[in-house]
């Protein structure tokens, strides 16, 4: 059971290592696009490639959907980012119960968007986990965590293509201790846990008078969705790559050096270099080409 991209390579694990695959579980297809064109996810099409059943139900709790997995016998479920609930129903069907691949070392960030609040709140190191579904909201028995550190100036784009890497590697080594009967389920600790909901598009827009060490860890953590902003001159303002550096004290939110370098913006503490920029509408700029084609500069305000 899976439907984004992050889904893919732990589907494509268990291609290669020759599983019996009954099925694949996705949702449905979507409307994508400014066309609105019915488009399918991922995971069906990776599916449908390897000639595997495909089912997507629009509600998994649906009686129709629960039969049809029962029909199936599963002796295991395997799910990735599949974007519905797993009603008990479910859960007590295979043998071996559902096994999920987490983006986070659980018992850190349960829900929905691990890897974004991870970025955002400046960790050092995250990874992925492999748990025993239960019927609450990633709060299941860790089964295996894999770790890794995350780069100073990596994106949350980049560290999920990373993760989805690793989750096909830590649900190969939770298969491999399935079969040889050395796989262990440790509870998790809710003294330990956090909460990483949803991102919004509201989200994104930047506080000018918050650290600028913060404000780099935001930018970075909602790209590339759904992306950090700010206002200049009543337009919306897109921030690109960006650096935190030492700075001059100015206003929160003011332009202190605008060059071919980067946009420079005072913060409530230190400046934000910004190198990357884009208008509504317009295609995202290097800072230069930016400013050459714009008004921007020192001494003007962002903000909103």
């Amino acid at each position: 059971m899976g439907t984004p991209d992050f889904a893919l390579p732990t589907l494509q694990g268990l291609i290669e290592a020759g599983v019996d695959l009954r099925g694949v579980f996705t949702q449905p297809d979507r409307p994508r696009g400014r066309g609105k064109v019915l488009t399918p996810p991922p995971v069906k099409k990776l599916a449908l490639a390897h000639d595997l059943p495909v089912f997507q139900p629009e509600k998994l709790r649906d009686p129709a959907a629960v039969e049809q997995i029962r029909e199936l016998r599963p002796d295991l479920i395997v799910v990735v980012a599949y974007g519905q609930i797993l009603p008990k129903s479910v859960l007590d069907i295979p043998q071996y119960g559902c096994i999920n691949v987490h983006a986070s070392l659980l018992p850190r960030y349960r829900g929905a968007a691990p890897i974004h609040k991870a970025v955002i709140d400046g960790e050092q190191v995250t990874g992925v986990t492999t748990m025993l579904m239960d019927a609450g909201l990633d709060t299941g028995d860790i089964l295996v965590r894999r770790a890794t550190e995350i780069g100073s100036e990596e994106t949350a784009g980049e560290l999920h293509d990373r993760l989805a890497l690793l989750g096909r590697e830590a649900m190969e080594e939770t298969l491999r201790r399935l079969s040889d009967g050395t796989l262990k389920a440790e509870p998790q600790d809710d003294a330990k846990s956090c909460y990483a909901p949803m991102m919004k598009k509201e989200d994104g827009l930047i506080d000018w008078s918050r650290p600028a060490a913060e404000i780099h860890n935001q930018v970075r953590g909602l790209s590339p969705w759904p992306g950090a902003f700010t206002y200049w001159n009543g337009q919306l303002l897109k921030i690109g790559r960006t650096q935190a550096e030492k700075g001059a004290d100015a206003v929160p939110g003011t332009v202190v050096s605008a060059d071919i370098e980067g946009v420079c913006i005072a913060c409530g503490r230190d400046v934000l270099r910004v190198c990357e920029l884009q208008l509504a509408g317009k295609k995202k700029l290097p800072a230069g080409d930016f400013l050459r084609g714009t008004s921007l500069s020192v001494g003007a305000r962002l903000g909103g």
